[in-house]
């Protein structure tokens, strides 16, 4: 499976309270996405304000596009929104 990341801003959601980015997927984009929670527990997000998920986001971006893919290659290229419980079991 081939998984690239557009380097794109991501987008706010902010009735879910996630940061969504863009994934391609052999070829085909997809959407997914990070919650306020995640970067706030785990890499340093001072608030639930876009600014703040948006910094924290960009200064952890690897870490973050890494646990994206490995979830992606288990779930066979299927969107994935990413929980603090996700990197809970990734140590991070």
């Amino acid at each position: 499976m081939e998984i690239s990341f557009p380097q794109m801003a991501p987008q706010y959601d902010s009735e879910c309270y996630t940061l969504v980015f863009p994934v391609q997927v052999d070829g085909k984009r997809i959407q997914c996405g990070i919650t306020a929670e995640a970067l706030e527990d785990h890499f340093g997000a001072a608030s639930i304000r876009e600014p703040d998920l948006v910094a924290a986001f960009c200064a952890h971006r690897g870490a973050i596009e890494d646990a994206a893919a490995t979830l992606i290659e288990a779930t066979h290229g299927v969107p994935v929104l990413l929980h603090s419980g996700v990197f809970r079991v990734c140590g991070r």
